[in-house]
């Protein structure tokens, strides 16, 4: 599953560094799946959705940092842990109950970032 960062989140930015896949933008940031990845221009993400890479997007939140499900591995492929929930100092980096995954799916999203 992902990682979701709560309203609890003190915009400290200690997460922010520590993504190895850019999933986490300060509040009101546009993105993009290309930032932090392998990918670029059309593609089809492991959920089936098709997007353009390169493409900024709108912020998932525009009061505090936030990180993008899609994006998000739980650091599989990089940490034995989420880097981002290691380093908060407030505890408000938790798993997101709106987007469960197996370790499975998360290592094949992973390498489908990084090829």
């Amino acid at each position: 599953m992902a990682i979701i960062i709560t309203d609890e989140c003190i915009n400290c930015g200690a997460c922010e560094p520590e993504c190895p896949n850019t999933a986490i933008y300060e509040a009101s940031a546009e993105w993009k799946y290309s930032e932090g990845t392998d990918l670029s221009g059309k593609v089809v993400l492991p959920n089936g959705e098709s997007v353009d890479a390169d493409e900024e997007l709108e912020p998932v939140d525009d009061e505090v940092y936030f990180i993008v499900p899609n994006k998000c591995t739980e650091c599989i492929g990089f940490h034995d842990e989420p880097q981002c929930a290691a380093v908060c100092p407030v505890d408000c980096c938790i798993p997101d109950d709106n987007h469960v995954e197996t370790k499975e799916e998360l290592n094949a999203k992973q390498k489908f970032m990084h090829k």
